[in-house]
């Protein structure tokens, strides 16, 4: 059991924001932009100070950097 917890369910909580995320993007939803910045900010502080993971870090720095655009380039099409 220790194992499921080991990162305080932080990870679950990310993957949970995540799979929320493509679901509401999924139904045309931009508040799913919203929960993937959630997640990818869970992802960067996980990767930094729990795992020791760079690559995932990396990798959500720049999937939050997409996302945050996504979310103000649908904000312009839709006023």
């Amino acid at each position: 059991m220790d194992v499921l917890l080991k990162y305080y369910g932080l990870d679950w909580l990310a993957m949970a924001a995540s799979l929320l995320a493509v679901y509401l993007m999924g139904n045309k939803n931009r508040i799913g932009f919203i929960s993937y910045i959630l997640a990818n900010v869970l992802w960067i502080y996980l990767g930094i100070f729990r795992m020791q993971s760079f690559g995932i870090s990396i990798g959500n720095v720049f999937f939050l950097i997409m996302n945050v655009r996504g979310y103000l380039k649908w904000k312009k099409t839709q006023d």
